[in-house]
C-alpha cells in the first residue's frame, strides 16, 4: 500500500530508496509551501519573490543593495533580478539609483511605501508561520532546521 508522497503524487511504482522518498517529499512540500504563500500574498499584489526582495531592501537599510547582491540573498533563486525589482519601481515599492561616483553601479533601496506594506504584512505572516508550523514544536523545529543546513551544505 502507498503511503505519503507516494499516495499523493499517486505514483504505483515503489520509491528507489528512501533518499528518493525524501527528496520527492522535500520538493512536493517547497512547492506547496509555496503555492499556499503566493495565494495569501495575492490579495496585497505581491509575489513570494517580490516579498522577499522587499525584506531583503529593508534589511539593507538605507544604502541599499546592487541586484547582484539582491539575487544572492534570495530565497528562491530568480534569474531576472533586474526585472523584478524594475516592478517593485514600478509600484513605487523600491527605487534605483545610479552611483554617483561609479554609474555603472546601480543601487536598488526600499521606499516608505514598500516599508508600510511589509509593516502590514509583519503581523499576518508571523501568524500566518505560526499556523502552518508552530504545532511542531521548538524542539522539532530546531532539529528540522539543523537537517535542512546539513543537507544544503551537501549540495553547495
Amino acid at each position: 500500500m502507498a503511503r505519503g508522497i507516494q499516495r499523493e503524487i499517486k505514483q504505483t511504482k515503489p520509491f528507489t530508496g528512501l533518499e528518493d522518498e525524501l527528496f520527492s517529499a522535500l520538493l512536493r512540500t517547497a512547492d506547496h509551501l509555496e503555492a499556499q504563500v503566493a495565494a495569501f500574498l495575492k490579495p496585497y499584489d505581491l509575489s513570494p519573490t517580490q516579498y522577499n526582495a522587499l525584506r531583503i531592501l529593508r534589511g539593507a537599510g538605507p544604502a541599499g543593495l546592487a541586484c547582484k547582491e539582491i539575487g544572492a540573498r534570495m530565497l528562491t533563486h530568480d534569474p531576472d533580478i533586474t526585472r523584478l525589482v524594475g516592478r517593485l519601481e514600478k509600484r513605487g515599492l523600491a527605487e534605483r539609483q545610479r552611483g554617483l561616483k561609479d554609474r555603472r553601479v546601480i543601487t536598488t533601496r526600499v521606499t516608505a511605501a514598500g516599508l508600510e506594506l511589509l509593516k502590514r504584512l509583519d503581523g499576518p505572516v508571523a501568524e500566518y508561520q505560526r499556523k502552518l508550523l508552530g504545532n511542531l514544536g521548538d524542539n522539532r523545529i530546531h532539529s528540522f532546521l539543523r537537517v535542512l543546513e546539513t543537507v544544503r551544505k551537501r549540495s553547495a
